[in-house]
């Protein structure tokens, strides 16, 4: 059997989920325009950089879904995916996604964006599997606050791992592994598989490509908000 685990962000899709959803929270009225646009904008270059403190920029971009009753949070995901997430999805995105899905393979979605968020978007692509920071709640509601590791930079290759063993699975229980991803974030879990993949690839990641002789890949989608 064969695993293949798929970054989210500007890998499948052609843009970042975490801001794309603030925005799409700015337009609906929900957070103050300048005040939030400014900081998500710090925070993603800090991302691109390397530099993001996890714990700080969770705080930060859970907080919203504290702010609001599930039912509304959920009436907008439901807008906000086809408005947002769809227009970001290429034909060769869902054509790789479904041709590893076909061949049997264990498929996962790992991202360090929430799974309120992601969920969704993990059934857009028909992938059951998905490894995601996992909002904290509480009856019911949000909390603004994690639950567990974040997965990001080292801690998705910890919660891969802890999601294999769920399934008293392992690395070495897979004839070969895929990992694809755009960022050097995400090296941690590239370096452990047997195919690393970086698609799109920001310059660092690029470099360790060609470096080790990885595949680098395009999956490019133009977008379009309605």
């Amino acid at each position: 059997m064969n695993l293949v685990l798929f970054d989210l962000d500007n890998t499948l899709i052609a843009g970042d989920s975490d801001v794309a959803w603030t925005q799409f929270l700015i337009e609906k009225g929900a957070l103050d325009t300048s005040a939030q646009e400014t900081r998500n904008l710090v925070f993603y270059e800090q991302y691109k950089a390397g530099t993001l403190d996890i714990d700080e920029f969770l705080e930060f971009q859970l907080a919203p879904l504290a702010r609001y009753p599930r039912a509304q949070l959920d009436a907008w995901n439901d807008e906000f995916i086809p408005r947002y997430i769809r227009p970001m999805i290429s034909p060769a995105a869902r054509t790789l996604v479904d041709g590893h899905l076909q061949s049997g393979a264990l498929v996962a979605l790992v991202t360090a964006t929430n799974s309120f968020i992601t969920w969704p978007i993990a059934r857009e692509f028909g992938i059951a599997h998905l490894i995601a920071t996992i909002p904290a709640q509480e009856n019911g509601a949000f909390t603004g606050k994690t639950r567990g590791v974040p997965a990001f930079q080292s801690g998705k290759l910890t919660r891969v791992e802890a999601w294999l063993e769920s399934m008293s699975l392992n690395f070495g229980c897979f004839d070969q592994i895929w990992f694809y991803s755009d960022s050097h974030n995400d090296l941690p879990l590239l370096q452990q598989v047997t195919h690393p993949v970086a698609v799109n690839p920001d310059e660092t990641l690029r470099a360790a490509a060609h470096e080790h002789g990885w595949q680098i890949l395009s999956l490019c989608a133009a977008m379009q908000i309605n």
